[in-house]
């Protein structure tokens, strides 16, 4: 639960965007994401993995040109 203290001669628009700021850095939206399957550890490996060969296949092009 994030709990923002509104204070004095504070208006609620400022007090509105220290919450989103707050929420934005402590990543709830991020981890409801990452909750709503599970990901076997072999299957995130591979992921990792295929995301680094295409990375690294672009830094090569990159390089060519």
């Amino acid at each position: 639960m994030i709990i923002i203290n509104v204070k004095e001669n504070e208006s609620i628009d400022r007090a509105l965007k220290r919450y989103k700021r707050k929420h934005r850095n402590i990543g709830v939206t991020r981890e409801v994401r990452r909750r709503q399957e599970f990901v076997k550890p072999s299957v995130k490996r591979r992921r990792e993995i295929l995301k680094a060969v295409y990375l690294q296949e672009k830094m090569n092009e990159e390089e060519e040109k």
